[in-house]
């Protein structure tokens, strides 16, 4: 994942956030039965859990900090003989995403500076056999996963800092990177993705990131997609290209942005897709574990970014960053705990519904299932009443949340709703349509 100070290096190194074409070709892709039932029950769950951990956790400067601290690799590679972890407990791990309210988690099985957080034998620079440790936490973490109903997804990185044969800093010449085996690069990748997709149970996705970094090499997508839909049809792609989705893809994600928007940086001139929609982001600034991270986001701007995700049709993939002992921070688990109250009394209102029923308003959003609307009030209009744009469809009846009736009016340009006084402190105050 990147940052702000990150998009200023590119920008100097002439890789601006510019959204770009991939030019390389694609066979046409037509998913299975299979596959398109995924996409709709990703649709449903709208709320995942984002992990980000490894050895860069030990230093507790970010996911970033091997690049941003100019650390040559002989030097960082020496975090793996101390990461012991003994803290981490799948189960725990597990029981607070789904406490919160989460339907899956996506973890980072490799990271951008090589690390590899399975058992793998396509590299000895892993957490099994690099580290103390000596044991595959994705396993347990996939163990655990399955007992509770949870979706279990991989984030798997294209950027490597370090693999020779990745060449990291080498000029890109048709198509591949000048004195690198970029042959060797695709195929280590290759037999990694199929050990994920054959050693951990059913994958939901795996969810790519990097491509930014090489805009104009040949990532062969169209034999490391199609290895992963023969592999495991049903498992989902996702890629963190910042582009309009080339075929293959499944989902379309949008780094810390809402889709349609472009306030994280990385959206620019991108589409949004008819595919299953993803926004990530962090409860606090880094990905990563961050010691003195100040900019921890409320529960309320959690809960707010949330429901307009759902209301943009969207879900949200909410980001931990796990201490080097394996816990997930306090106050993350604070937070999630105070949302999980939030969704398991209005829940309802968000899983398994869809979005963009008319767009963003004010005052919120709408979502909608089974012949409902609900519209989600998060910011106090002022008035005694709201007024819904461009509503098509016909109301039949008004009511809070909690079953109390409600006066509307609608008119040829939308609906005003009456719900009386708005708690401007509110997290969400949420109205239920019932529509013909």
């Amino acid at each position: 994942m990147k940052n702000s100070l990150i998009i200023a290096v590119f920008l100097m190194l002439g890789l601006g956030v510019q959204a770009q074409e991939y030019s390389f070709p694609m066979d046409e892709y037509t998913p299975t039965e299979g596959n398109l039932e995924a996409r709709k029950e990703f649709q449903d769950m709208k709320f995942g859990m984002f992990i980000h951990w490894g050895i860069y956790s030990i230093p507790g400067d970010g996911e970033w900090v091997m690049f941003q601290q100019h650390i040559p690799y002989e030097k960082y590679s020496r975090l793996a003989s101390f990461f012991n972890p003994q803290a981490f407990d799948a189960k725990e791990w597990v029981q607070i995403a789904k406490n919160a309210g989460m339907k899956y988690i996506t973890i980072t099985s490799r990271h951008h500076d090589s690390f590899s957080m399975f058992d793998t034998e396509a590299s000895d620079y892993n957490i099994v056999d690099a580290t103390p440790y000596g044991k595959d936490p994705l396993k347990e973490l996939a163990e655990e996963c399955k007992k509770e109903g949870i979706k279990l997804n991989f984030y798997y990185s294209l950027l490597d800092w370090a693999r020779e044969d990745y060449g990291f800093g080498k000029k890109i010449v048709d198509g591949k990177p000048v004195d690198a085996d970029w042959d060797k690069y695709i195929d280590f990748m290759k037999t990694q993705l199929t050990e994920l997709l054959t050693n951990y149970g059913e994958v939901g996705c795996i969810w790519f990131d990097g491509h930014w970094e090489r805009k104009t090499v040949d990532w062969r997508y169209n034999e490391i997609y199609q290895l992963i839909h023969k592999l495991s049809p049903n498992t989902l792609i996702a890629n963190n290209h910042h582009l309009t989705p080339i075929p293959g893809e499944d989902i379309q994600t949008f780094e810390r942005d809402l889709p349609g928007e472009n306030k994280g940086g990385f959206s620019h001139g991108v589409k949004v897709s008819q595919l299953p929609l993803e926004s990530c982001a962090t409860m606090g600034k880094a990905w990563g574990f961050n010691l003195n991270d100040k900019k921890l986001k409320s529960t309320k701007q959690i809960i707010h970014f949330l429901v307009k995700a759902a209301g943009k049709n969207g879900n949200l993939l909410l980001n931990v960053g796990p201490m080097p002992n394996g816990e997930i921070q306090p106050e993350f688990v604070k937070t999630l705990g105070e949302i999980g109250e939030w969704t398991s009394k209005y829940g309802e209102s968000i899983y398994g519904t869809r979005g963009n029923v008319v767009g963003p308003q004010e005052w919120g959003v709408i979502t909608s299932k089974d012949k409902k609307l609900y519209v989600h009030i998060t910011h106090a209009p002022g008035e005694d009443y709201i007024f819904i744009k461009n509503l098509d469809a016909k109301v039949l009846s008004a009511q809070t949340f909690d079953g109390k009736k409600i006066k509307f009016k609608q008119v040829k340009e939308g609906v005003f709703v009456y719900p009386g006084e708005i708690d401007a402190d509110a997290f969400d105050t949420i109205l239920t349509l019932k529509i013909k």
